[in-house]
């Protein structure tokens, strides 16, 4: 199922034009073409802090993990906490997209939603970060959402059901979808759809477009190996990881894992968290250091180094430049609750890329 671009036009929209008139009517200039496009699942973010007991009685699997899980799953666990959640936009590839577009980066974001409240709150609330939504809608199922639980250590543990957002079909996607677009950025959770994922690619190597992957999850990478070694043979343009997701990869470790992925992908990036970053893009090698900051949740951390290291490399700024928005970004968003940054913080990091740009 796809649906219009809410800047598209048909025959019926365009004014008769007038007879009697000197001149015709002047047209609106057209919407420019998005620079960046996301493509993920549309999630609307529950956050809620927790404790470390609450965790081992209720929670299966790993502490700092993702499960997907039934929509039941989370209420009950909602329920067993007693308060109502922090609410936002989220998903790991419209985390990022959000956050280029924060950054000056025309960006829009593909993913499918339900035709209801939690769908129209999230278009909306894209639309009101100036990131384009194009949403493909649902009838018959509802909006994705994820639970993350945070403990008092800012780590956060994930529970998500997709919902709609699973839904989304590889048939979609041709090179037109991308028509006009630089940078598709693809979220590792689209690994557990092979036929979408690769649909993607393909698509987006059709329309000329580099391809940036984050690997997401460590679980991601321990059940998706086989692809990723597939997607990275055909191309993938810039990889992200994460130290437990280069470890996942790699036994050795992140800088092990590092050097083998850059063999495979002109830029990786592994985050090291309060360690900084390591970067490789052929045989240059920069490591950046993190921002000291006091973390009271790490929820989009990722996602928004993301952001400002694309921003910074789609205005052609050297590795450590980009690196460094890297930094500025995720050690911002640690400083608040869920995966949202406040304009007013998006704007100094834009300070940075627009004086070194």
């Amino acid at each position: 199922m796809t649906t219009t671009p809410s800047n598209a036009t048909t025959a019926s929209d365009q004014p008769a034009a007038d007879a009697g008139a000197a001149a015709p009517l002047a047209m609106p200039a057209p919407t420019p073409k998005a620079e960046l496009i996301g493509v993920g699942s549309p999630l609307v973010d529950l956050v809620v802090q927790v404790d470390d007991a609450f965790l081992a009685a209720h929670v299966a699997g790993a502490k700092g993990g993702m499960q997907m899980v039934d929509a039941e799953i989370i209420s009950g666990l909602l329920a067993k906490l007693g308060r109502e959640p922090a609410r936002s936009p989220g998903g790991s590839s419209a985390n990022t997209t959000v956050g280029c577009a924060h950054l000056g980066v025309r960006s829009a974001f593909i993913g499918a939603c339900g035709q209801d409240d939690l769908g129209l709150y999230y278009r909306s609330a894209l639309l009101e970060q100036n990131c384009e939504p194009r949403l493909v809608e649902q009838a018959s199922l509802p909006t994705g959402q994820v639970l993350s639980m945070v403990t008092p250590d800012s780590e956060r543990t994930m529970r998500t059901c997709l919902g709609a957002a699973a839904s989304l079909d590889p048939a979609f996607f041709s090179p037109e979808v991308f028509s006009g677009a630089r940078m598709v950025v693809i979220e590792g959770y689209t690994l557990f759809s092979p036929g979408l994922t690769r649909s993607v690619v393909e698509a987006a190597r059709g329309a000329c477009c580099q391809i940036a992957l984050d690997l997401a999850s460590f679980e991601v990478v321990n059940a998706n190996r086989a692809l990723i070694a597939e997607l990275l043979a055909e191309g993938i343009d810039i990889l992200f990881a994460n130290a437990d997701e280069a470890t996942a990869w790699h036994a050795g470790g992140p800088e092990a894992a590092l050097e083998d992925l850059a063999r495979q992908v002109a830029v990786v990036a592994v985050k090291l968290g309060k360690e900084g970053a390591v970067i490789a893009r052929g045989a240059e090698r920069v490591r950046v250091q993190a921002e000291q900051v006091e973390a009271i949740d790490t929820t989009g951390a990722g996602d928004s180094w993301a952001a400002g290291f694309l921003a910074g490399y789609l205005r052609g700024l050297p590795l450590r430049s980009c690196g460094r928005l890297g930094s500025l970004s995720g050690a911002a968003v640690v400083q608040v609750m869920g995966a949202q940054l406040p304009r007013q913080s998006w704007l100094g990091v834009k300070g940075y890329l627009d004086a070194w740009s």
